[in-house]
């Protein structure tokens, strides 16, 4: 019975597959005749398409090798249904019934007392979770391809398994349909009005407003701490903050934030700003504001940014200050981007920066997180090819990505309020700060995919060459700071742990709670999520964990008593300006303020 059950399975997936796959063929022929008849089509978001096709063309190609896990799953499937029937049955005719299957904690599509209450909605919650925990199950089983990873297989499975919940529909979702009939349908106009607003902003691809966007003015009500614009180039802003306290650190302290979204993230107000906390320690603090980049910065590279980002801001604090060494914090790309600098400046034999800190920071991009579904190289060929046509990355296509590695957060549960229920999203300062994206040159985009995601080169000596000097990390003897959190899906601690393990100086390594941005913007006073510590810095960062010690509250109080050693004698504070170095504006300046809409129309 079950070798035919199993044989019949077989023959019923290889008969889709071939279907499949022949439509697939068609498909991709009539698509890329009409590529090359339009040049100015965007052509990366049609190889996303072929990317998410060929995993389900992999997927299926695999069930017809392993045919009995099907049968098994459709069996173990059939046999719950049936359990979800007898008990909505009960129900039916006023019984008790436990629930055969219940959300996953965190989910929260189907929290609303409706979804358990009515008996109808109760059996479409259940029986959709029964179907997609099957289906992610199954698809859970599978291995690795020459073509596709496990990853891309879990990935493009959950995107549309998610897109097919019952609580994306009027008629499926309870709160919405009872919205429906009481405003007399008000809620769906006022929703379609809201979508053609939002695809106006981003014509071609979906970007749900998550936040009301006339509550926040860069400047005004976030980006508040008081400063100077004292130098600028073609690439970047250095703002130099007003000091807050008689006496300041004599070395001077250098923040360089990532360039795929802007540095206000460290400044959203001034209960919850690292810069202005960092300020009120006694640190005369100067941090970079990349451009907002456009066509014209295509040629732009990964070296410029070490050049005419790090290196030259180094070179005007110098001026500013009168101190040749900084102490240097690098967020996210920007920690990669001081790891390499670092390594130049080592191998150049030049000491400019005296400690480094790292927060939230891929050296080693063995395990790139999240994101990696997107790394191969199919993907990276079709950004390429849409970077040669346009000369930048929009980062609205970026932001759409990496709201897809949580879905149901960042992108279901927003169409669902704004389109289904009519509403205009809430005021947040963080949703609007992560709406207000950044485009990437493509020359430094391209080197960025290829040398750290796809090919691993900067962990590799002499891997990666940096105007002329090929680097190598572990020739780093600078004492560095690294701040990872346990929860975070960009940069993975795991991961981010190797990088540390990669320097020769003296290593501290820190876990915080919760994820890539909470888990760093956590001031002391709110006394939450807490963080590990551990002096020793074994090979296994499993092993470093279970000897850490845990400890309440932010990291930020013990960042600073590490790097009070770095900081040096108290001198009288430098006011903006003072010195070699005028004022150009108030900070924050006016490259943060760009907007890609407006860069990309210049």
């Amino acid at each position: 019975m079950i070798e035919s059950g199993s044989n019949i399975a077989q023959d019923t997936v290889k008969k889709i597959f071939t279907r499949f796959d022949n439509l697939t063929g068609q498909y991709r022929k009539t698509i890329e005749d009409h590529l090359q008849k339009n040049p100015s089509i965007d052509d990366s978001k049609i190889s996303s398409m072929f990317e998410m096709v060929g995993s389900f063309r992999d997927i299926a190609e695999q069930l017809t090798l392993h045919p009995f896990r099907l049968v098994q799953s459709e069996a173990e499937l059939v046999k719950k249904h049936a359990q979800l029937i007898g008990g909505t049955a009960k129900r039916v005719v006023g019984k008790m019934s436990d629930p055969i299957v219940v959300p996953e904690r965190g989910d929260h599509r189907f929290a609303a007392d409706d979804w358990s209450d009515s008996v109808i909605f109760d059996y479409i919650k259940q029986a959709y979770l029964l179907n997609s925990n099957s289906i992610l199950e199954l698809v859970d089983s599978l291995e690795d391809t020459n073509s596709h990873s496990h990853d891309q297989f879990m990935f493009y499975s959950r995107q549309i398994i998610n897109a097919l919940s019952p609580s994306n529909s009027v008629l499926t979702n309870p709160e919405v349909l009872k919205k429906t009939v009481s405003s007399g349908g008000m809620n769906l106009v006022n929703g379609f009005k809201q979508f053609i607003a939002d695809y106006k902003k981003n014509p071609g691809l979906l970007n749900v407003s998550m936040t009301d966007q006339t509550a926040f003015s860069v400047g005004d009500n976030v980006a508040t701490t008081e400063g100077k614009v004292v130098f600028q180039n073609e690439l970047m802003q250095l703002i130099q903050y007003a000091p807050t306290t008689e006496k300041v650190n004599k070395t001077p302290l250098l923040v360089i934030p990532p360039w795929i979204n802007k540095y206000y993230i460290l400044d959203l107000k001034e209960k919850n700003s690292l810069i202005k906390w960092l300020v009120d320690q006694g640190n005369t603090v100067f941090i970079v504001s990349w451009i907002n980049p456009g066509p014209g910065l295509r040629e732009t590279s990964f070296e410029d940014y070490m050049k005419k980002g790090a290196l030259t801001a180094l070179d005007a604090i110098e001026q500013a200050t009168g101190e040749k060494e900084s102490n240097v914090i690098g967020y996210c790309v920007g920690g990669t981007l001081l790891a390499s600098t670092l390594a130049w400046l080592t191998a150049k034999r030049k000491k400019r920066i005296k400690s480094a800190t790292y927060l939230t920071t891929l050296i080693d991009f063995t395990d790139p997180g999240g994101i990696g579904v997107f790394i191969n190289e199919n993907a990276i060929s079709s950004i390429e090819r849409r970077l040669e046509k346009v000369g930048y990355y929009d980062g609205r296509a970026m932001a759409f990505s990496f709201n897809l590695l949580r879905e149901n957060d960042l992108f279901w549960s927003f169409f669902i309020n704004n389109y289904l229920k009519g509403e205009k999203p809430a005021p947040f300062d963080l949703l609007y700060w992560n709406s207000d994206g950044t485009n990437l040159p493509a020359k430094m985009h391209s080197y960025y995919l290829r040398n750290m995601y796809l090919e691993n080169n900067l962990v590799k000596p002499g891997g990666i060459e940096l105007d002329g000097v090929k680097i190598d990390i572990s020739k780093i003897k600078t004492p560095t700071y690294f701040l990872s959190t346990i929860q975070d899906h960009i940069a993975k601690w795991k991961t981010t742990y190797k990088g540390a393990l990669l320097h020769s100086g003296n290593v501290k390594f820190v876990l915080s709670g919760s994820g890539h941005i909470a888990g760093v913007v956590n001031p002391p006073s709110q006394e939450k999520y807490g963080h590990w510590t551990n002096d020793e810095l074994p090979e296994e960062s499993a092993k470093w964990l279970e000897g850490a010690e845990n400890h309440k509250g932010s990291w930020w109080p013990n960042w600073k008593e590490w790097s009070s050693q770095y900081a040096g004698v108290q001198v009288e504070p430098r006011i903006p300006g003072d010195r070699e170095l005028e004022v150009i504006e108030d900070a924050p300046g006016s490259y943060v303020r760009m907007r890609i809409a407006e860069v990309i129309k210049k």
